[in-house]
């Protein structure tokens, strides 16, 4: 089954349930460009791949909206390193 990730607009945050809990992503938008600034997983969560699979859902939404994406949050930028698939959306 597909992880969901919702986009919670009025909080700026993408999130994915995970367990007990949920992952998150905060991001300011603006025209054409989406910028990462945080990501968070429950302490309880941690090493499971969770924020991974939340960034890999996250950038695709931004690829299907044709948004360009700064990541400012230090864990997205480390994901899009590792993961070269998603070099066209940087900024």
């Amino acid at each position: 089954m597909p992880d969901i990730i919702r986009d919670n607009k009025a909080q700026h945050r993408f999130g994915m349930d995970a367990g007990d809990g949920a992952a998150v992503a905060y991001y300011s938008l603006a025209p054409g460009v989406i910028t990462f600034t945080h990501t968070e997983v429950p302490a309880a969560l941690r090493g499971r791949g969770i924020a991974s699979r939340l960034m890999r859902g996250v950038l695709e939404v931004a690829r299907a909206q044709h948004l360009k994406v700064v990541p400012r949050c230090s864990f997205v930028a480390a994901f899009m390193r590792q993961h070269p698939e998603f070099n066209d959306l940087l900024r």
